[in-house]
């Protein structure tokens, strides 16, 4: 999630309670075999709670973002659902990795075996040095560990850098199978497609590979508890003839093009999809959006939430949910409104901002700090 950065039903009453219930699987040969290997249905994405609460890179404001250890302790948390960016290696495996940079998320800078692997690429058009999941086989990133990616902010998730290596994404579904097991109920993922069109131009196509795992583990139904996400409309578009699960569609700013629109010629921008024409083209093919928060409540001049916008209204009234994303604690990332002090590494007054962008009707929201977006939801159901 984060574009750029490098660019109603159900009601929940308890905090941190499971996710309703356990429908049956789909009907079929990967239902059956799901069914035999314990895997519980996670039932429609509409009976989670709402507003849900979706850990970012999984407790990615308190341990490295995209390891075990974070996803675990969102887990722990009671988060409604667990995030994972999917990239690719050399070699074809998925790996959890918010971008194929992997310079400032790992210690790959610390291996003199790897300093030749340091190159210059152009991904979606912008220019970065460093080193990149394509040029590494699985067992080589395995010899990497991943480290917090902004210490000046988050120094306390330094102390965790070097414990975890970068997880595969099917050891993710490992994981969730097994802690879906020892919790009974199943365990919600929130699963990106990175740059997909870059890395199908590399031979290294996302689409087909996860749809293979999503069934593998019993996930590629519409009432498995996972959601498909993505910046690039198409790759969502591919997924839909692949698997049933869930899909969003990610929006940035309301200038931006996605990438794949760029690479066809598509002239539209994010404006045109947030329009209800637009929305109505999203909604045939996928259940949900999912936008910057900025296009819920734009910032004035001075950072400052401003009016809503319709854009609840809109896409609720094409029947999409609504997940926007990020809210976290520290003031450097919240509105100027709701900053408190002049550290932008300290917490300011986030519960106030979670009260303003729920009170737009949002289904959910993306933070980096599960346990106080969970209090902020329950808060806001207390209402």
């Amino acid at each position: 999630m984060t574009q750029g950065a490098h660019r109603s039903p159900g009601r929940r009453t308890v905090l941190g309670a499971a996710v309703l219930g356990s429908a049956a699987l789909s009907a079929g040969a990967g239902g059956t075999a799901a069914q035999a290997h314990g895997r519980p249905s996670g039932g429609s994405h509409k009976r989670l709670p709402v507003p849900t609460v979706i850990a970012h890179r999984g407790a990615s404001g308190y341990r490295p973002e995209h390891t075990l250890g974070s996803y675990q302790l969102a887990l722990d948390m009671g988060a409604d659902v667990i995030e994972q960016d999917l990239v690719p290696t050399k070699d074809g495996h998925l790996v959890c990795r918010h971008e194929n940079d992997i310079t400032g998320t790992t210690d790959v800078a610390d291996h003199p075996e790897f300093a030749s692997r340091k190159t210059t690429k152009t991904v979606d058009g912008t220019s970065l040095t460093g080193w990149f999941t394509e040029d590494f086989t699985l067992a080589e990133l395995k010899t990497l560990r991943a480290k917090e990616r902004i210490p000046g902010t988050r120094q306390e998730n330094t102390v965790y850098d070097g414990r975890w290596a970068i997880p595969t994404f099917e050891e993710v579904l490992r994981w969730a199978e097994k802690e879906g097991r020892r919790r009974g109920r199943p365990i919600w993922l929130y699963v990106e497609t990175k740059h997909p069109t870059y890395f199908r131009g590399l031979g290294l196509a996302l689409e087909e590979p996860l749809a293979r795992l999503l069934r593998r583990y019993g996930r590629h139904g519409a009432d498995s508890p996972t959601f498909l996400q993505s910046f690039e409309p198409t790759s969502m578009q591919r997924m839909a003839k692949l698997v049933s699960t869930p899909r969003v569609v990610l929006l940035w700013t309301p200038d931006d093009r996605p990438w794949d629109f760029r690479e066809a010629g598509d002239p539209r921008t994010v404006a045109d999809l947030i329009t209800p024409e637009g929305l109505k083209w999203i909604a045939s093919y996928a259940q949900g959006v999912g936008p910057l928060l900025d296009l819920v409540i734009p910032k004035d001049k001075d950072g400052r939430l401003g009016k809503p916008t319709t854009l609840v209204r809109d896409a609720h009234a094409k029947g999409l949910v609504l997940h926007p994303y990020t809210l976290r604690n520290e003031n450097a990332f919240l509105p100027a409104d709701f900053r408190r002090g002049t550290d932008p590494a300290a917490y300011g007054d986030v519960f106030g901002a979670y009260k303003a962008y729920f009170a737009t009707g949002i289904d959910g929201i993306f933070t980096d700090q599960p346990d106080t977006g969970l209090l902020a939801a329950a808060d806001h159901r207390a209402r």
